[in-house]
């Protein structure tokens, strides 16, 4: 049991070594990344012995890559001993085994979460590969001493064996270089993997703390928004302090007609899966809200683009609709805006008016005006 104890008070540890800040910024999370990673902990290959008498240091040593938030693979290299038993007998044998799986691993919290900021993730592991063991001198003793016992399994060729592999890691997040795992994993072999045959596979059960390096690229955080700065015209009146000089009446021609036009253009961005806008959009909005304000005929647009490097169609069709239909939302409620004049749209990702993936989580507010002054 004094395993079981050091596999709880670890696990207790990687609990304790999560950090607090849930409402980190999501922009600091890796995107892609590599990682090496070192396990230690304890296995148990199933026989009809009590667990306790069973149980056998494990470790392992792997390397691995994440594609993109959710999907990865990884080699991964593990073994060392693994122990048998003849309950009837109250004999216990042991030997050792090295095993190696390519494994694919799913990340469930990215796969159902945007919320890279989360302290821990949930991984699903998949894998298939193959193990070898040898030195199993323990049970040739107890063999030799008992004719009538079953022959061994093994032969000098038949020692490889398969091995599926299904299991589940909680790892800290990777928005630091070190990370800490714990894995579980339950491992089907071949009927001759602990020299005993009962016609069915053998089954390995292990759980192991890990500790990991993990290197790769980060969600860039955008460039911020420049506002235009409106420069002040200030009246010159120093003429007025002159003195007064007689000015002779000319004929004034009548005033002619001009027509002019006045555009508004703005652009505002987000935060891969979030419905609020990056730092200025506020800003911005106050300047469309002022716009309409000033020219009471104009007719305002608000077209909500997704970007096509995250997500899928539907989705992000979605999102762009969502942030359309909150600009004006926020235009008609917080500026008193009037809802007749402001029209939405959502293009999705299948429009991109820039070049830069992230630049293309935006929404495009576009009106033009038209005043008749008189020169």
């Amino acid at each position: 049991m004094k395993y079981m104890n050091f596999l709880f008070a670890a696990t207790m540890a990687l609990l304790a070594a999560v950090p607090v800040s849930a409402q980190e910024d999501t922009r600091d999370a890796l995107k892609s990344y590599s990682y090496v990673e070192v396990q230690g902990g304890m296995e148990w290959t199933a026989t009809d012995a009590k667990i306790d008498k069973l149980l056998s240091p494990i470790g392992a040593l792997s390397i691995g890559h994440f594609f993109t938030p959710v999907v990865g693979a990884r080699l991964h290299v593990s073994g060392l001993e693994a122990k048998g038993r003849f309950e009837e007998m109250n004999k216990d044998y042991k030997w050792n085994f090295i095993t190696t799986d390519a494994d694919l691993l799913i990340n469930l919290s990215s796969l159902f979460s945007c919320n890279y900021a989360r302290p821990l993730n949930l991984i699903f592991v998949g894998g298939i590969g193959l193990t070898n063991a040898w030195k199993n001198d323990d049970l040739k003793a107890i063999a030799d001493a008992n004719p009538n016992l079953a022959p061994l399994a093994w032969g000098k060729n038949n020692r490889l064996s398969h091995n599926l592999r299904a299991g589940l890691r909680l790892e800290t997040n990777v928005t630091k270089p070190l990370g800490l795992s714990l894995e579980v994993a339950a491992n089907s072999l071949d009927d001759r993997f602990n020299s005993k045959t009962n016609d069915a596979d053998d089954w390995m059960i292990s759980g192991m703390i890990g500790l990991s390096y993990r290197f790769g690229k980060r969600y860039e955080k955008p460039a911020p928004i420049m506002t235009p700065v409106v420069q002040e015209v200030v009246e010159d009146n120093s003429a007025d302090l002159a003195p007064a000089v007689p000015v002779v009446a000319e004929e004034k021609p009548e005033p002619k007609a001009v027509v002019k036009k006045e555009t508004l253009h703005e652009e505002i961005f987000y935060i891969i899966c979030k419905s609020d806008p990056t730092e200025g959009g506020i800003d911005q909005l106050k300047r469309v809200a002022q716009f309409m304000s000033n020219y009471k005929n104009a007719i305002v647009k608000v077209v909500g683009y997704a970007d096509k490097g995250t997500g899928n169609p539907e989705i992000n069709v979605m999102y762009a609709e969502r942030r359309a239909a909150e600009c004006k939302d926020a235009l008609v409620n917080k500026y008193n805006c009037d809802a007749e004049r402001i029209q939405i749209d959502s293009k999705g990702d299948t429009v991109q008016p820039f070049a830069e993936n992230d630049k293309n989580r935006c929404v495009i507010i576009d009106s033009e005006a038209q005043y008749t002054v008189y020169e």
